[in-house]
């Protein structure tokens, strides 16, 4: 197994979860790939996205089946600009790789988001630290994990 998705594998026993780390051959770079690859809907995806906030990374949790509308996120976290990462700021922040950020694991704190439309799914999946491998995960526990704020990412979605 790759250290990257050891270490995820310990955080979530560390939590008490008792969710594996599944290494696939078929990549999970996308939410596509991913829902194809494990065979469940592409909103039970839980993309793990870098956007910066005001000169700021933060991580933003959400639905496969989803783009996140930086203005809408943007109002919701009082932010004045939100703009897409790129590569090198992803990596700097988290310590993994573009199609392979874990939603925790990160190499430094980093503020995190989800979207409230995760909970529509019973089970999600989330990258596990390289663009080959995910865990299964519950809403609740995903956002137990991360303390992250619950947001909406598109318009019409509501945080309850």
């Amino acid at each position: 197994m790759h250290p990257s998705s050891a270490k995820i594998m310990d955080l979530l026993g560390a939590h008490g979860l008792h969710s594996q780390v599944r290494t696939l051959t078929d990549s999970t770079r996308t939410a596509a790939e991913a829902a194809a690859a494990l065979g469940c809907e592409v909103g039970a995806i839980a993309s793990s996205l870098v956007f910066v906030a005001d000169g700021a990374p933060i991580l933003v949790l959400t639905s496969g089946s989803h783009r996140v509308d930086t203005d809408l996120l943007a109002r919701q976290i009082g932010a004045r600009v939100i703009s897409r990462a790129d590569a090198a700021t992803v990596r700097g922040a988290t310590g993994q790789p573009i199609g392979g950020v874990a939603p925790v694991g990160h190499a430094n704190p980093i503020p995190t988001y989800i979207d409230v439309e995760l909970k529509k799914h019973g089970e999600l999946w989330a990258a596990a630290g390289t663009p080959h491998s995910v865990f299964e995960i519950a809403y609740e526990d995903l956002l137990s994990l991360t303390g992250a704020t619950e947001v909406s990412v598109e318009e019409g979605v509501t945080a309850e």
